[in-house]
């Protein structure tokens, strides 16, 4: 793989990180977050493309990374993303960090016709590399550590390349009269904010199975739905791996059994809550 990398994980590291974002014009940002087991997306790292380095963030290591936001903040300083509406959204939740003069490349190929918007795609077309990125690193443990060196290089992949597919995108914007349009579609994507995840009152009835209950299960399923919708967030899990589907519909139909849908741990902790669930359905 072309292009230097460091994980900043001394002081050493975090001085000359800050040296190349000091004398850069463009930073090329990314993220790597976990929002396939998590109720609320976890944050996992934070890679940034400076002059000829990439920076490897570790927000999971205790490191201050509030440095960060002058960079971000910064005008005068262009900040290069691919689908920046996430990473955006994630670093103003966990940082409350601030973001001007971005370029997203995604939006910019939406904005030159293309329908295939994929990282890959869009470096072949423009920059005429072939990343070849291992596609079973994106669902690999980003939480866990100490992180292999695989998951780091599939990090580095998402940034060393961002520049140059910026600026032939940039230059293609402007042959077509589009920079002015970009440049609001640009500005719209750093104002977005973090939201909450909804919750669909009406979601139960879209579970398969839900019409074979008879109606007294049918509420039932829909109070356990609500349930366990909000012990989910209050743990922070994934809904589907805190309760799937099939053992919330288990449950409705076999109330007096909850404990073949539900771990020893969970009987333990909220066998009160199910048995109070189930007595007044």
């Amino acid at each position: 793989m072309d292009g230097k990398w460091l994980l900043v994980d001394t002081s050493g590291k975090l001085l000359r990180a800050v040296d190349d974002f000091e004398q850069a014009k463009v930073l090329s940002i990314d993220t790597e977050y976990d929002s396939f087991r998590y109720f609320r997306e976890k944050l996992c790292l934070i890679q940034i493309h400076a002059l000829h380095t990439t920076y490897i963030f570790d927000p999971l290591a205790g490191m201050n990374l509030s440095f960060l936001g002058r960079y971000f903040d910064d005008g005068r300083i262009l900040k290069v993303l691919h689908a920046a509406d996430n990473d955006i959204r994630l670093l103003k939740r966990d940082y409350k960090f601030n973001f001007k003069n971005i370029f997203d490349t995604h939006r910019a190929a939406l904005l030159l016709g293309f329908q295939q918007l994929s990282l890959e795609k869009m470096i072949k077309e423009f920059v005429g590399i072939d990343l070849k990125k291992n596609k079973k690193m994106q669902r690999s443990r980003w939480d866990n550590r100490p992180l292999a060196e695989g998951q780091l290089e599939y990090a580095v992949q998402d940034v060393i390349y961002l520049d140059a597919l910026y600026e032939k995108q940039s230059a293609e914007l402007d042959s077509k009269d589009l920079i002015e349009s970009a440049a609001k579609a640009f500005e719209k994507i750093a104002e977005t904010g973090w939201r909450e995840k909804r919750f669909d009152r009406r979601g139960y009835m879209k579970i398969k199975g839900y019409d074979l209950l008879d109606q007294r299960q049918k509420e039932l399923f829909r109070k356990l739905y609500i349930w366990r919708f909000h012990r989910a967030k209050a743990e922070n899990r994934a809904v589907f791996m805190f309760l799937s589907d099939s053992n919330l519909l288990g449950l409705a139909q076999d109330a007096r059994h909850p404990e073949k849908y539900l771990s020893q741990r969970k009987m333990k902790v909220y066998g009160e809550e199910i048995e109070r669930l189930t007595e007044n359905r």
